[in-house]
């Protein structure tokens, strides 16, 4: 009993990896369809424990609504097309647009040209790339939203509006 009770234990630890990679959410909800009682719990210890070893392989993460906010409010302004596949549904079904964000402003400078380069709290640096003069006084926050052609616009403690392009 002992040596078919390894067996198990060596072949569920062998095949631990394949069971990571086809772990999903689909499998628990699947669960929810089975009629009887004992069937649906073994099916749902199943898939959970696939889930649970999927995680601890490093294969699965759980993300929030919140995390994934953050991930696109930190990467707005760079071309990140993956990103878009983590977007959430409004209630009528269609894809949840993400095209403006408000941050606080940490500095303001301006480079040879003239131009200002803004950092903002989160470590984002914008530079503005027309020519538009603009002269924020103790600026606190930036609104940036998509403009014409995969461009940007930025406003300044809601300012005039003038482009910008992400540098960092």
């Amino acid at each position: 009993m002992t040596r078919f009770l390894s067996a198990v234990a060596a072949i569920c630890l062998v095949s631990l990896p394949a069971i990571a990679e086809n772990a999903s959410t689909g499998d628990v909800y699947a669960c929810a369809e089975i009629t009887g009682n004992d069937e649906r719990l073994a099916c749902y210890d199943a898939a959970v424990g696939r889930l649970k070893a999927a995680e601890e392989a490093g294969e699965l993460t759980t993300v929030t609504r919140a995390e994934v906010e953050q991930a696109k409010r930190e990467t707005f302004g760079f071309s990140m097309p993956s990103l878009r596949s983590f977007g959430f549904k409004n209630d009528d079904g269609s894809q949840e647009k993400f095209d403006e964000v408000t941050l606080a402003v940490k500095s303001v400078s301006r480079d040879a040209g003239g131009k200002l380069r803004i950092t903002l709290e989160g470590g984002q640096v914008w530079v503005q790339n027309d020519g538009m003069r603009i002269r924020p006084k103790n600026p606190s926050e930036a609104h940036i939203y998509a403009a014409a052609l995969g461009s940007y616009k930025m406003k300044i403690d809601g300012g005039m509006a003038f482009r910008v392009r992400r540098e960092q």
